[in-house]
């Protein structure tokens, strides 16, 4: 990238931060008065709601990243060609397939970025957030639940009651089935604790055994259970698929193909995760020919305000799609990538569009 390049990179950067830390401070203003409902309750003060807001914050600049990058991308050039500074480097022979190909620099990077906050950094806050929140409020996770929550782990069923922030269980149940389904034996735990690779360390067990002509019942300090479930699965009942990170939607879509149940949801999420990245490549591309689109009329306030317009259409589209494709059991790959194709597509139509109009 020449020197002309770096000037359209530092332009596009520096709008695309402001714009980014504008619609950042208004989501959290609003995320912090939805917590102020809960503050006073259950020993909820308002240090945890601002605490709790604050570890949000990954997960809304991934959520904004694309949609400021679409407006501060227009911000930028609008700008420069208001003030004529595309003109001239039209006229020094830039043409618009260089100027797309900066974009695409520009977009690239940005796409990066999100992916790495995506799968590293919002995904811990906003299980480090839910964590603090259940501990501030002095409550469990999944007590809420009538019948606990009921996880499949080959030819065992297990039955949580209640799971604690810092992942231990209590009220376990679990059923071991034999050849045919046949029940054979069924632990009741009071406590389960994760020690070690796939064990988990149950306190307080009741052991009942079924054979075809009696049944015993075992009473046991503790027991060593082995098992594939690890308080990494258990996260996933955390936060939403949508919040989790691409590695840990691969694990639990394995784990759920090796029970045998279905993955559909999950699935659409992993596929939203690899495409959603892409949206900054298609937004910083089809900012290009959005701001060259009335250069003459310069009314930049209302560029902006289409801007806006199709970032929140975008955004609308992707949930959308997503649960349309849950709803009627689409092709996750398909249904997810829809709108990220589709906005890459009207970006490349538009390029071509004003390159042949000149």
């Amino acid at each position: 990238m020449n020197r002309l390049g770096r000037y359209v990179f530092k332009s596009v950067f520096g709008y695309v931060l402001i714009t980014l830390l504008v619609l950042t401070s208004v989501f959290l203003f609003f995320d912090m008065i939805a917590e102020l409902r809960d503050v006073g309750k259950e020993g909820y003060t308002l240090k945890n709601a601002l605490v709790y807001v604050a570890l949000t914050l990954p997960s809304r600049l991934y959520q904004l990243l694309p949609v400021a990058v679409l407006i501060g991308s227009i911000f930028s050039l609008s700008g420069m060609a208001d003030t004529s500074q595309i003109t001239v480097m039209r006229t020094a022979g830039v043409s618009i397939l260089r100027l797309s190909g900066w974009m695409l620099i520009c977009g690239v990077s940005y796409a990066v970025l999100t992916f790495l906050i995506g799968e590293f950094v919002a995904p811990m806050g906003s299980e480090a957030a839910k964590r603090y929140q259940v501990e501030a409020k002095q409550s469990v996770l999944l007590s809420k639940f009538r019948s606990g929550v009921w996880i499949k782990d080959g030819a065992s069923i297990m039955n949580v009651s209640v799971m604690n922030p810092d992942m231990s269980l209590e009220g376990i149940r679990v059923y071991a089935l034999a050849d045919g389904a046949k029940l054979s034996h069924i632990f009741d735990a009071q406590r389960a604790t994760f020690e070690s690779d796939k064990h988990w360390h149950l306190t307080g067990v009741k052991r009942t055994d079924f054979y075809d002509d009696k049944v015993t019942v075992t009473s046991l300090p503790k027991y060593i259970w082995q098992s594939e479930v690890n308080p990494d699965m258990l996260a996933v009942l955390m936060v939403k698929p949508q919040e989790m990170s691409v590695d840990a939607l691969r694990s639990y879509i394995g784990h759920l193909e090796t029970n045998k149940q279905s993955t559909l949801r999950y699935e659409l999420a992993f596929w939203a995760k690899l495409f959603y990245p892409l949206a900054c490549i298609s937004m910083m591309l089809i900012a290009l020919p959005f701001a060259l689109a009335q250069r003459r009329a310069g009314n930049v306030g209302v560029k902006i305000f289409l801007g806006i317009l199709l970032g929140v259409t975008f955004n609308f589209a992707s949930q959308l799609v997503t649960y349309v494709g849950e709803l009627y059991a689409l092709p996750p790959m398909l249904a997810a990538g829809t709108p990220s194709l589709v906005l890459m597509s009207l970006a490349v139509f538009f390029l071509w569009r004003q390159e042949r109009g000149g």
